[in-house]
């Protein structure tokens, strides 16, 4: 008689249970916390400019709904001001935290929910990275921008009028951090095929069909249109799902992630996440023998940089990032492997343009 090998694989999935994407649904994020059964007091995290834009609403939805509302405005994605905001949480007695914003409210909100074991909703206010969704949290640490593990949203609530109204610009970036899930998955199987890395094929499925339908509708993605804001916020919820599924950022987060830190810290002026993104997966794609032509087509399209003067970063500071980028998580195995040559760096930038 053969023995049976056992399968002791066991790991949580965590997925939000509701996600409300449409026109004017901030104004029912109280009925949306009451169906999650959530009762007692909020803490509403966001900037001083969107706290005003849709922070309000929010929270007077929250109070309609029964709810007590406290609210702070919070600055950089830093520890301490996830610390601060943690601080209120305890003194204010909340039961959960609402991030309404863009990425550094809802990554702090999340960061400090974990640290809280409370619940968390995702307000986002733009489309403009995949942070909306997942469960990691970009916080700046000993002035560096890390990926740290944090709490999946358990609703999110994404109101196409105000992700509409938002600057162009954000949009386009968060389509740069879409079209980057093409590297990614490249990567990932590169790392599962070189280094035995676990790999999910379930998440990576969704992520490299999350980017093709957002390539396929590049036409369609225009100003000040809801519908383009409507595809591109489903985009980056299922690139959100695809993390959690795989249980980490592998399925939206490469060598074209590790470009884009390291022009973070080399750069005096770094562009937006999702726009330097799209410009690495360009540089990226092109080392994986794919079709970066057709990348490159699609961001111009949508309006996103392509290069690096449309980044508003100097030629130098590409290749530097370039060279630097495998030092970024080296524990993440990429096409990168252990580094480029100058000579290389400058040939796949030359080559595709980017300079």
């Amino acid at each position: 008689m053969k023995d049976i090998k056992e399968n002791h694989k066991n790991r949580w999935m965590q997925l939000p249970r509701n996600v409300v994407v449409g026109h004017g649904v901030i104004n029912d994020t109280g009925k949306v916390c009451k169906d999650l059964k959530l009762n007692g007091s909020a803490l509403i995290v966001a900037g001083a400019t969107t706290l005003k834009a849709a922070g309000k609403t929010a929270a007077v939805s929250l109070e309609d709904s029964g709810f007590n509302v406290n609210t702070i405005i919070v600055e950089k994605p830093t520890l301490d001001e996830v610390k601060k905001v943690e601080d209120l949480a305890i003194e204010a007695g909340v039961s959960f935290l609402m991030g309404v914003g863009g990425g550094k409210s809802i990554d702090i909100s999340k960061l400090a929910s974990m640290h809280l074991n409370i619940p968390f909703i995702s307000v986002p206010t733009a489309a403009s990275h995949d942070g909306i969704v997942s469960s990691r949290a970009s916080i700046i640490r000993d002035n560096k921008t890390v990926s740290e593990a944090a709490h999946t949203p358990l609703a999110v609530v994404a109101d196409t009028s105000v992700i509409a109204a938002a600057p162009y610009r954000l949009l386009a970036a968060g389509c740069g951090d879409i079209i980057s899930n093409y590297t990614a998955v490249r990567d990932w199987e590169l790392a599962y095929r070189l280094r035995d890395e676990p790999f999910s094929e379930y998440a990576s499925i969704i992520s490299k069909l999350t980017a093709k339908i957002l390539i396929d509708s590049a036409e369609l993605i225009k100003p000040g249109l809801e519908e383009s804001a409507w595809t591109v916020m489903k985009a980056l919820v299922a690139s959100g799902v695809a993390m959690s599924i795989a249980g980490s950022s592998r399925p939206a987060s490469g060598s074209e992630h590790k470009f884009s830190h390291a022009l973070d810290e080399i750069a005096p002026h770094p562009a937006l996440h999702g726009e330097q993104c799209g410009v690495g997966t360009i540089m990226m794609m092109y080392l994986h023998g794919g079709n970066w032509q057709e990348i490159r087509t699609c961001l111009k399209t949508i309006g996103a940089p392509t290069n690096a003067s449309e980044l508003g970063i100097e030629e130098e500071y590409i290749i530097k990032a370039i060279l630097h980028a495998h030092n970024i998580r080296p524990e993440r195995y990429t096409i990168l492997g252990t580094g480029l040559t100058r000579e290389a760096a400058e040939k796949v930038a030359k080559i595709t343009k980017v300079i």
